[in-house]
């Protein structure tokens, strides 16, 4: 079967493309520091097999549902990076008893006494890491705080936790111009989670787990001294917002969205299909960046983008094509019922809106489909 013979929309994933991403991240990660793929995206044992090969074993996940998933894939070794609460941990307690290595993550000390004790209350011991704010992007307690050590300490003492280590994220890497930029904040990233690692250790506590994660920094960065693990996950398909950033090559992106022709406005020079923001999500990631990409890139059935033609606008389950810069181009090219493909903004949550991968290798036969999960 190929692409064109299948209902749209669909979730393309080009295999060839695929593994090559993973090759790439592996070779610039060897000897440096160990991979812990993060499988937000993919959520697929499929692509969380590949991903695996050559590393140590261990991934990231960012719902409990995920580790419940993988586990029964056969990955035992999960880091949940998503802030604990003592309510989450009759799950990470089910989980554990099915074998796996769980490791959850907090950033304060009041978290650090409620989930201690809630985890003696279910007679389990639980592995943490503290999370530290890098960039001030999202959640961590500061590089510098005092509490850091008091949460360090809360840890340590407390017979259901076992101190694991720090970790962080910077988030921030997504919203920087340069691919010099990107590399200054993954140093800042790096500082800022080896410096806590160490007051820890100084204070005689331990810290054998200094992680670290984006794909940006992953890749850009260019030093990984004191930093024992890196999470990143979208390296896996990668999307407009890293192509943007100077992180890939439209060549690179794995992931597509196939969608169907099913009409024309002549006079505003529109072509209309059938994948809407339900099929490409909202995620409007690229207009912030020198190249706004609308809703996605529009390609031929190959892959192959047509230039300049993007998904303007979108409604629930219908986009609009149209020249980016609003020139006119050629609506008899795209007849109704012509297949089409479309690079996503953002690959996390595109995928996020489909139940499967349409696989295919760097042409239009399907040769498999893998399931994918969703939700919580």
């Amino acid at each position: 079967m190929t692409l064109d013979q299948l209902e749209t929309p669909r979730l393309v994933l080009d295999e060839a493309r695929l593994e090559a991403n993973l090759a790439r991240m592996a070779r610039h990660l060897a000897g440096r520091a160990g991979l812990r793929p993060h499988m937000k995206t993919a959520k697929s044992a499929e692509v969380a097999h590949r991903a695996l090969e050559g590393q140590f074993g261990g991934i990231t996940v960012s719902t409990l549902k995920e580790a419940e998933q993988f586990l029964g894939a056969g990955v035992r070794d999960l880091l949940y990076a998503v802030g604990v609460v003592p309510g989450k941990l009759e799950q990470v307690a089910a989980l554990q008893d099915r074998g796996a290595d769980l490791t959850v993550v907090l950033d304060s000390a009041q978290n650090a006494r409620a989930v201690a004790q809630r985890a003696e209350g279910l007679g389990i011991r639980l592995p943490v890491l503290i999370e530290v704010d890098t960039d001030g992007h999202r959640s961590g307690v500061g590089p510098d705080a005092p509490e850091l050590l008091e949460i360090a300490r809360i840890l340590h003492a407390h017979p259901a936790t076992e101190l694991r280590g720090v970790m962080t994220h910077a988030g921030e890497s997504y919203n920087r111009r340069s691919v010099e930029a990107i590399a200054a904040l993954a140093e800042q990233e790096r500082l800022g989670v080896v410096g806590p690692a160490e007051r820890i250790r100084a204070a005689g506590l331990p810290c054998p787990v200094v992680s670290v994660g984006s794909t940006p920094t992953a890749l850009l960065g260019r030093s990984l001294e004191g930093v024992t693990e890196v999470r990143a996950g979208v390296y896996m398909f990668f999307d407009l917002v890293m192509a943007g950033l100077g992180v890939c090559g439209l060549d690179e992106i794995a992931l597509s969205v196939t969608c169907t022709v099913i009409g024309h406005q002549p006079e505003k020079g529109w072509v209309i299909t059938d994948a809407g923001w339900m099929a490409m999500s909202r995620d409007r990631g690229t207009a912030k960046q020198p190249t706004d990409q609308g809703y996605g890139l529009v390609c031929d059935l190959e892959g192959r983008p047509f230039g300049d033609l993007i998904v303007a606008d979108a409604s629930q389950e219908h986009g609009i094509i149209t020249h980016r810069r609003g020139e006119r181009f050629d609506l008899g090219a795209f007849p109704v019922g012509r297949v089409l493909r479309v690079l996503p903004n953002h690959a996390c949550a595109t995928a996020a809106a489909h139940p499967a991968y349409q696989v295919v290798r760097s042409d239009t036969e399907v040769r498999a489909v893998w399931e994918r999960f969703g939700f919580w």
